[in-house]
């Protein structure tokens, strides 16, 4: 069994995790997308992330919609003491798959309650606030009145954390003027560094950075440095991926997702993967070509 805590830990508010967890996305079907292909598989995938030790999973509601929660309830709950699961509010899919922005104090007040109910808890661990400026990438824009309704929710007892997903570093100063934020959820990996700022900003404040895509997302990372990098530490390229993110900073909270247990085990092996100092010199060339 791989040992998680030799990557370290990082904080969400009073909760502590380690720095290696799981995100439930891929649980979904096709484009996140209606129920997977064998559900069964997918209740397996994460009873055994829990078994190898991982204490964190992100999810959210529409991813599916409602099906990866659902089945996150049905492979674990009641769930152990231990375990964080952060989910996000503020889109909603369309008929036809499309990712669209559920902002109003309505829409996301009927997510937390659709959240609350699909995991089958009282209190939401962490709740991050998805921004849908643009649904591509962060975009400026202000939150306070989004943020405002989840910061109320929170003192409803309902919500016990408050995180954003893809903000800018505006928005996240903004948003620490409204409640407390444990964490930032971008995208982020090897080839794809526009937070480099905000991940050491962050790192100073203790906040968590929570990179999605870590391996690339829809567009897989392709890098021959990083083949090589891989070859010569007899580790396959994603789990070189996961290790720099480790080692990048000590904020870094990591969630790769798969439906495979074959790609969970490997993606979790990355906590114990050493890079050396040659090794992460030449990783960080491939974020600045």
């Amino acid at each position: 069994m791989i040992d998680l805590a030799t990557a370290g830990t990082v904080s969400l508010g009073d909760r502590t995790v380690k720095r290696l967890g799981y995100g439930a996305m891929q649980l979904a079907g096709p484009g996140v997308f209606g129920p997977p292909k064998d559900r069964d598989a997918a209740l397996a995938v994460l009873r055994a992330a829990v078994a190898e030790g991982v204490d964190h999973i992100d999810t959210s509601d529409f991813y599916g919609p409602h099906v990866t929660n659902q089945i996150i309830r049905a492979a674990l709950h009641p769930y152990p003491d231990h375990l964080t699961i952060v989910t996000k509010v503020g889109a909603k899919r369309g008929a036809d798959a499309s990712w669209n922005p559920a902002f109003s104090a309505e829409a996301l007040t009927q997510a937390v309650h659709d959240n609350l109910r699909n995991l089958g808890v009282d209190v939401l661990d962490v709740v991050n606030l998805r921004l849908m400026f643009d649904v591509h990438g962060p975009a400026e824009g202000s939150i306070e009145a989004p943020l405002t309704v989840l910061a109320d929710l929170q003192r409803r007892g309902l919500i016990r954390r408050i995180g954003l997903s893809n903000a800018t570093r505006r928005q996240v100063a903004e948003g620490r003027r409204i409640t407390e934020i444990v964490c930032v959820q971008n995208q982020y990996n090897l080839a794809h560094r526009a937070d480099d700022a905000l991940i050491d900003e962050l790192a100073e404040a203790g906040t968590a950075y929570v990179p999605f895509f870590p391996l690339g997302g829809f567009s897989p990372l392709q890098s021959s440095v990083l083949s090589e990098v891989a070859a010569r530490l007899g580790a396959t390229p994603m789990q070189v991926a996961l290790a720099w993110l480790l080692r990048r900073a000590p904020n870094i909270l990591l969630i790769p997702g798969t439906s495979s247990l074959g790609h969970l085990r490997e993606n979790l092996a990355a906590a114990a993967l050493n890079l050396p100092t040659e090794a992460m010199a030449a990783l960080d060339g491939i974020g600045a070509a």
